[in-house]
């Protein structure tokens, strides 16, 4: 951190000699913004960092933009105002925004980008500010998006698996114990309980009607015999 801020301030005594020139006296105040942290990846190609500012007693005149990039110890110029590299980067202003466009996007982009603006007619040490820088950082999206997919699939097999022994489960239960088969079993052996129980009161009518007919043989017995003996002795 402090590495990087020794070198900003030696970027602004740098943009201060840049700007340099005889200048309208005045109270130009200029307050740059923007974000702090950028993501990309190279499969996008390009990229755009923002850069917005405000002003405060500045001449209508448009400013002068500038873009620097820091790496770990070193600064690049990249536009002061022109660009170093057309076919790399490219400034595009809108009103009080500003972006720089990076091409043909690598992983070798990721860095510090600082924006500066500068109202070149003003000598108010306010006239001319930077940002804090935007920290672009660019990964090979091709390799995690590769991971990302194969998580995926190896997921999805594994929801599918899961649902297909499930499923199967549940068919071979209905198969091995289907509801209408159970009741008509149910059904079967409640008829059959009750044959038997019809045969059995039918068994026990003829067991009685049986056991009243040698009953009243038997009571008929002593009778016959009495008689016999009383016609012999006649």
């Amino acid at each position: 951190m402090a590495s990087f801020n020794k070198l900003k301030n030696v970027l602004m005594l740098a943009f201060d000699w840049i700007l340099y020139g005889t200048g309208v006296a005045g109270q130009c105040r200029v307050t740059v913004t923007q974000p702090r942290f950028q993501h990309a990846d190279s499969s996008m190609n390009s990229v755009s960092l923002t850069c917005s500012y405000s002003t405060s007693g500045c001449s209508p005149s448009p400013p002068e933009v500038l873009w620097f990039r820091f790496l770990t110890d070193t600064h690049q110029d990249l536009c002061t105002p022109g660009c170093t590299d057309q076919q790399k980067y490219k400034v595009h202003s809108s009103e009080k925004n500003i972006s720089l466009e990076i091409k043909d996007l690598t992983v070798d982009d990721s860095a510090v980008y600082i924006c500066g603006i500068a109202f070149s007619d003003s000598e108010s040490a306010h006239s001319k500010q930077t940002g804090d820088g935007t920290v672009l950082t660019v990964t090979e999206k091709q390799q995690s998006n590769g991971k990302l997919i194969s998580m995926i699939i190896v997921s999805s097999l594994l929801f599918l698996y899961s649902s297909a022994v499930l499923t199967s489960f549940v068919v071979y239960k209905k198969k091995m114990f289907p509801p209408t088969q159970n009741v008509a079993l149910n059904q079967n052996i409640l008829n059959n309980l009750q044959k038997i129980e019809s045969g059995r009161k039918v068994f026990q009518a003829i067991a009685q009607e049986l056991q009243k007919q040698r009953y009243v043989q038997h009571c008929q017995q002593p009778d016959d015999l009495e008689d016999d003996t009383v016609y012999q002795n006649r």
